[in-house]
């Protein structure tokens, strides 16, 4: 009794199937895009590393998770498209098999929360994209309940394999796949997960743009008011005369000063002086 076991097929001959696959559905008109890993690191940019590391985290899948990552590491993904929500993909084991996982979209509010939260944090699309991000907005997009990776319970898993699984390892070579496929289009996962990147900047953009409040002018307490506050006296000052033709300010007139002839003047000097003696005359000899 094979209990629903397959016949284990070694990687050598797992790899000549899914070659002689690829070449049959290229004669058919068929475009396969195989997931290729490159030495032991499935995944290597932002994105994928975190892709990668979310499934890891999630107890629900730690039993089929290793042959996932042999199988992915293998060559044995011969084909796999990302659409939103959903992934659909080919996988040669002892069998070609067809796996279409679906994802749940992000729930709205979950994603306008993330999009408040990384407001002002996200200078370019290029720089979201290529996980050029700060410690705090990384942080806040791999939040485990919050981020933008799904959970189990958002992951519905179909495969034409007869295992009964949950997940098969086929299934999670796919998952694994999606990481390393987020290596080198990492806006995929906002296609998958049905949102748009650009929210991220529209809404930075919106706070920039905002017009500023101006400062509120300073309010000037007139003198009375200062008396009253401070229980003091104030001197006013007076205003200044306004200069016009009609408001000229009058010059004090001088004291005036009567003119008298010059020879009135002489014969009371005269008067004033004293007669001065005539000399004796002397007679001569």
């Amino acid at each position: 009794m094979s209990w629903g076991w397959q016949p284990y097929v070694p990687v050598a001959k797992r790899r000549a199937q899914a070659q002689r696959a690829a070449q049959k559905a290229a004669k058919a008109g068929q475009s396969l895009s195989p997931v290729v890993v490159q030495g032991r690191s499935i995944a290597k940019t932002f994105w994928g590393k975190a892709w990668c590391d979310n499934l890891e985290t999630y107890s629900d899948f730690e039993n089929r998770l290793p042959r996932g990552r042999t199988y992915v590491r293998n060559g044995s993904v011969i084909d796999l498209q990302i659409a939103p929500g959903k992934v659909i993909a080919k996988v040669m084991g002892s069998d070609l098999y067809q796996i279409e996982i679906a994802i749940a979209p992000l729930p709205a509010a979950q994603w306008q929360a993330l999009v408040a939260d990384c407001t002002g944090s996200i200078a370019t699309l290029v720089e979201l994209l290529q996980g050029r991000l700060s410690q705090a907005v990384m942080a806040r997009v791999c939040e485990r309940e919050k981020g933008m990776f799904p959970k189990p319970g958002e992951i519905g898993v179909g495969c034409s394999c007869p295992d009964w699984a949950q997940m098969c390892k086929h299934a999670a070579a796919v998952l694994y796949g999606v990481g390393a496929r987020l290596d080198e289009k990492p806006e995929l996962l906002f296609v998958l997960r049905q949102v748009d990147a650009g929210e991220l900047l529209t809404a930075q953009a919106a706070v920039l743009s905002a017009p500023k409040k101006k400062p509120a002018k300073a309010r000037v307490l007139d003198d009375s008011a200062l008396a009253d506050v401070f229980g003091i006296d104030l001197a006013v000052a007076e205003e200044p005369a306004k200069r016009g033709k009609k408001a000229v300010a009058k010059k004090t007139a001088a004291p005036a000063v009567k003119k008298v002839p010059v020879k009135k003047v002489a014969a009371k000097k005269a008067k004033k002086a004293p007669a001065r003696k005539a000399a004796p005359r002397t007679t001569a000899p």
